[in-house]
């Protein structure tokens, strides 16, 4: 596979981990477990086929109604990646960066992102981002706020606000917008994902299950973006 057309940016929403413990009469959580080791695997497995950064969507605004006893084991399944994260970043060479709104987190979780951040911000590997308490609708609102912040204090006009301004106070400023999104389980729909990011991005949808997703199904995905006409080209993020 050559570098020159793999993907530089890859957008996943990793779906269907409870799917797949139903179906092996599991509880829900053992979906999860295994979810966040597929994880592992495809951070290794893009950036070997050449892909540079790699965004999941891990948890969204929307999943605090989920059950509270799957929030709360989801919950303590993050503190425990952010861990097991840390250790394999440094032996990768990783850049690790979450997005989202973070200040809905308990403390210690905050605190270990903020660890994991500063650990990794030098790292020159895959650039790594994880979406936890991300929806888009609530990232763009919190832009607007920021921008509305700046006029109110006189440091812009509102006809100085363009579409760079925005980016440029979205979670996402400094990375370049995705050019594949990747949707398992065979879902069709965006889920409030990176909607403003997405606006030039090629879509592939897989029946697979996050689980099961592994090198085969990455592939896959790549030679279908290979084989799409990219007329466009996509909008590269800029800062204001």
């Amino acid at each position: 596979m050559e570098n020159k057309s793999v993907p530089n940016h890859v957008a996943i929403i990793l779906d269907g981990n409870g799917r797949w413990a139903k179906a092996k009469g599991l509880p829900r959580t053992a979906g999860h477990v295994q979810g966040a080791k597929t994880v592992e695997d495809i951070c290794e497995i893009a950036y070997n086929m050449g892909i540079q950064y790699l965004t999941i969507y891990a948890f969204s605004t929307e999943n605090w109604a989920r059950p509270q006893e799957e929030v709360d084991t989801l919950m303590n399944l993050l503190r425990s990646y952010m861990k097991n994260c840390l250790k394999r970043a440094q032996k990768n060479n990783m850049c690790v960066r979450v997005l989202g709104d973070k200040t809905k987190l308990d403390n210690d979780i905050q605190q270990k992102i903020a660890a994991l951040e500063e650990a990794t911000k030098e790292n020159t590997g895959l650039h790594f981002q994880i979406a936890i308490n991300y929806g888009s609708r609530d990232e763009i609102t919190r832009a607007v706020r920021k921008l509305a912040k700046q006029v109110a204090e006189g440091l812009i006009a509102p006809e100085e606000i363009t579409e760079e301004c925005i980016a440029a106070n979205l979670d996402t400023i400094g990375l370049p917008d995705p050019d594949l999104l990747i949707r398992t389980s065979g879902e069709l729909r965006l889920s409030n994902y990176m909607l403003w990011q997405l606006a030039y991005t090629e879509f592939y949808i897989t029946p697979v299950l996050w689980p099961d997703f592994n090198k085969e199904e990455l592939a896959k995905a790549v030679e279908a973006y290979q084989n799409r006409d990219r007329r466009f080209g996509g909008v590269k993020s800029v800062n204001c």
